[in-house]
């Protein structure tokens, strides 16, 4: 999916729920234990998940895993900029996972056509300015606290709702500074801040989530919650806890699942996408 089709998408009545793969060109994400922080490696791993469907990339610099401390906006841009220039020709969508709005200025610059920003814009306020003036399309996200300690004992008294308010809060925030409505997407955060039963909860509210009318993006491939649940201590080996994770938030509306096994979810989307389109009235969303 090229840019200008992603720009279609976000305005599409019927739009079907695409593939988001992560690329972490970082020496320590939780997932790939640094596989892709070469170029090389990086490119290859593009190409590959093209090739198996992947609509978008999301491509970052910064682990933002539990307990991780933060990396300077000069090594994002560093680590991230190599990656784009070689894969500027490959026929997809790039987006950016940041919270800083230079490594994002720098991204877009280099054909990164989405910011996506964990922090909502609440880390580094000149990226709302920056979103706008670019009119492109930007992800936010819920996240209780910093990565560092975001897991010590994250609580709510309603989960659903805090999560809610606080992404209509940032919306509005970046509706105010000038970006279009239709390019702001949500993400509610799912392993940022949260017990396993909030993720669960969360995950169970997807189509409550999703009445907002905005874009809702699920990025829960691979997380601890499914590990502790399935007990498979390797991330690598939840992909089957994750296919039930995406099955289940696509039927429930979700427009984006973002995730590191391609081909396999591009199959489940597929297939959990059609079982949406055929749900009984009152079933579902």
């Amino acid at each position: 999916m090229l840019p200008a089709d992603f720009d279609r998408w976000l305005t599409a009545p019927n739009r079907r729920p695409l593939v988001m793969g992560v690329l972490n060109v970082t020496p320590d994400s939780f997932s790939d234990g640094g596989r892709f922080s070469t170029v090389d490696a990086a490119v290859a791993r593009a190409e590959d998940m093209v090739e198996a469907g992947a609509d978008l990339i999301d491509i970052g610099g910064e682990s933002t895993k539990p307990r991780s401390t933060r990396v300077e906006a000069i090594d994002q841009i560093v680590r991230i900029s190599p990656v784009l220039k070689a894969c500027r020709n490959l026929p997809t969508t790039f987006s950016v996972d940041t919270t800083r709005s230079l490594v994002a200025k720098t991204a877009l610059d280099l054909g990164a056509a989405i910011v996506n920003d964990i922090s909502a814009g609440c880390d580094d306020a000149r990226m709302l300015p920056l979103v706008a003036d670019r009119q492109c399309p930007v992800v936010l996200m819920h996240m209780k606290g910093q990565p560092a300690t975001m897991q010590d004992q994250p609580a709510y008294e309603d989960v659903v709702a805090e999560v809610q308010s606080f992404l209509n809060e940032r919306a509005k925030a970046f509706e105010a500074a000038g970006v279009a409505p239709h390019r702001i997407l949500i993400d509610p955060g799912i392993g940022f801040g949260k017990t396993a039963d909030h993720n669960w909860t969360l995950m169970g509210a997807t189509s409550q989530l999703c009445r907002s009318g905005r874009p809702v993006l699920v990025g829960a491939s691979r997380k601890g919650f499914i590990g502790k649940l399935t007990g498979r201590t390797d991330a690598a080996d939840r992909v089957f806890g994750t296919a039930a994770a995406v099955a289940w938030v696509v039927t429930q509306g979700a427009a984006i699942v973002r995730v590191h096994d391609i081909a396999e979810m591009v199959d489940v989307v597929k297939v959990a996408s059609a079982l949406r389109d055929h749900l009984p009235p009152g079933l579902g969303q």
